[in-house]
C-alpha cells in the first residue's frame, strides 16, 4: 500500500521548491533580456546552473544513500533562499561582465539546490511505493513528475507577473520568503532515515556499471537536450523579439505549455500499454513515442518556410511538442525507478539525472549559439538531431531489456 503520508510531504516539498525555481528561471530571463544581453549571453547566465547539476546529482545520490533524503531534501530548499537572497543583491551600476560572472555563480547555487531536491522527491517515490508494484509505481512516479511541470508552468507566469508589478529585487524577496516555510516544514516532517541503506556506499558506486541504466542515462541527454535547445532561449525570445510579446504574454504562454506538458506526464500511464513485468510494453513505448518526437521540430521547421504565419504554427507545433515529449519523458522517469532496487535507489537516479542534468548543459548552450546562427529555424535542427540520438539509444535499451527478459 502506498506510503500517503511521506508521498504528500515530499510532493509538497517539491512542489515549493520547483514554483520558485520555474519564477526565478522566467526572472532571470526576461530581465536580462530587457537590459540588451544577446541571446549567448542569455544562455551562457545558465550555463553553471545547468553543469553544477551533473556534479550534485551523483553526490547527492551518494549523501542520500548514506545519512537519507531528509538531509538532502531540506538541504536543497535552504540552499535555493539563500541564493535569491544573494541574487536580489545584484547591483545595476555593475558591467556587463560583473553581473554576468555575479549571475553564475549565483544561479550555480541554484543549481545545487535544484538537483539536491529534485533527485530526493524522485528517490523517495521508489520507497512510498510497495515492492513488486509496477503499475502503482508508473502511476505514482507520473503524477509526481507531472504536477511538479505544472507547477513550474506556473512559476514562470509567477515570475513575469512579479518582474512586470514589483520588480527584481523584490520579486526574489517574495520567493525566498515563500519557500523558508516551505523549508522549515520539511526539516519538522521528513523522516530522518527515509533513503538510507544498511550497506554504507563508496563513492565508486556512484556510478552506474548496469548496461540498461547507462542506455537509458544516455538517451536522456540526449532527449532533454533537445528541448532545451530551442525551448530555453530559442522560443521565449523569438517571442518578445519577432512577435512583439509582451513579458506577461511570453510567461503567461510557456506557464500554460509547461502545465499542459505536466498534465500529460501525469496521465501518461493511461496513454501507453503497461506489462505484468513493467518493462517490456513500456520499452516499446518509449521507442514508439521517441521516434515520433522526432519528426515534431522537422514539420515545425518546413512549416517556417511556408506561407504560414509563424505565430500560430509556434504555438501549434509546441502543443504537438509538448504532448509527445511529455509522454517520452514519463515513460523513461518510471524506468529508471523500474531498473533500480530499492535499496541504493538515490545512486541509480542521482547517476541518471546527472546525465539529465549534462543534456540541459548542452541544450543551453546550444540553445544561445543555434539562435544566433540561424535563429529559430537553427535552434529546431539541433533538436531533431538531438532526438534521433535519443531515440537510437532506446532502441538499444529495448534490444538490451529483451534480451535480459526473455
Amino acid at each position: 500500500m502506498l506510503d500517503v503520508r511521506n508521498y504528500v510531504i515530499v510532493t509538497a516539498a517539491y512542489w515549493g521548491f520547483m514554483l520558485t525555481d520555474g519564477a526565478l528561471r522566467m526572472l532571470v530571463l526576461l530581465h536580462f533580456n530587457q537590459l540588451g544581453y544577446t541571446p549567448f549571453q542569455l544562455a551562457s547566465l545558465f550555463l553553471v546552473y545547468e553543469f553544477m547539476g551533473i556534479v550534485t546529482n551523483a553526490a547527492g545520490g551518494w549523501i542520500a544513500s548514506r545519512y537519507g533524503l531528509k538531509l538532502t531534501l531540506t538541504a536543497g530548499l535552504g540552499i535555493q533562499i539563500f541564493a535569491l537572497l544573494a541574487l536580489s543583491m545584484l547591483d545595476p551600476a555593475w558591467s556587463i561582465t560583473t553581473s554576468v560572472i555575479f549571475v553564475l555563480a549565483v544561479q550555480g547555487i541554484s543549481g545545487v539546490a535544484k538537483d539536491l531536491t529534485k533527485m530526493s522527491s524522485k528517490s523517495a517515490i521508489k520507497l512510498v511505493v510497495p515492492d513488486g508494484s509496477h503499475g502503482s509505481l508508473y502511476k505514482w512516479v507520473a503524477i509526481l513528475t507531472g504536477s511538479k511541470n505544472a507547477i513550474k508552468g506556473m512559476g514562470f507566469f509567477v515570475g513575469a507577473v512579479l518582474l512586470s508589478s514589483v520588480g527584481f529585487q523584490y520579486g526574489l524577496w517574495v520567493m525566498a520568503g515563500f519557500l523558508a516555510v516551505i523549508w522549515a516544514a520539511s526539516l519538522i516532517a521528513v523522516e530522518a532515515n527515509m533513503g538510507k541503506i544498511k550497506e554504507k556506499a563508496a563513492i565508486k558506486d556512484v556510478f552506474s556499471k548496469s548496461p540498461a541504466i547507462n542506455l537509458l542515462s544516455a538517451a536522456r541527454i540526449f532527449l532533454f537536450g533537445a528541448r532545451d535547445v530551442w525551448f530555453v532561449i530559442g522560443v521565449p525570445v523569438f517571442m518578445y523579439d519577432q512577435l512583439n510579446w509582451t513579458f506577461n504574454q511570453v510567461g503567461l504562454f510557456m506557464a500554460l505549455w509547461v502545465i499542459g506538458y505536466g498534465a500529460v506526464q501525469a496521465i501518461a500511464p493511461k496513454l501507453t500499454r503497461k506489462s505484468v513485468d513493467g518493462q517490456s510494453s513500456e520499452m516499446t513505448s518509449a521507442v514508439v513515442w521517441g521516434a515520433a518526437l522526432v519528426l515534431v521540430p522537422l514539420a515545425i521547421v518546413y512549416g517556417l518556410t511556408r506561407d504560414i504565419d509563424p505565430g500560430i504554427l509556434l504555438i501549434g507545433g509546441l502543443g504537438v511538442f509538448g504532448v509527445v515529449f511529455a509522454i517520452n519523458s514519463a515513460v523513461h522517469s518510471y524506468l529508471i525507478l523500474a531498473f533500480s532496487e530499492r535499496d541504493g535507489v538515490s545512486m541509480n537516479v542521482g547517476f541518471y539525472y546527472s546525465a539529465n542534468a549534462l543534456g540541459r548543459l548542452l541544450g543551453t548552450i546550444l540553445s544561445g549559439v543555434s539562435y544566433h546562427w540561424a535563429g529559430l529555424t537553427g535552434c529546431l535542427i539541433v533538436a531533431a538531431g538531438f532526438l534521433l540520438l535519443a531515440s537510437l539509444f532506446v532502441i538499444m535499451l529495448r534490444q538490451h531489456t529483451w534480451r535480459a527478459i526473455t
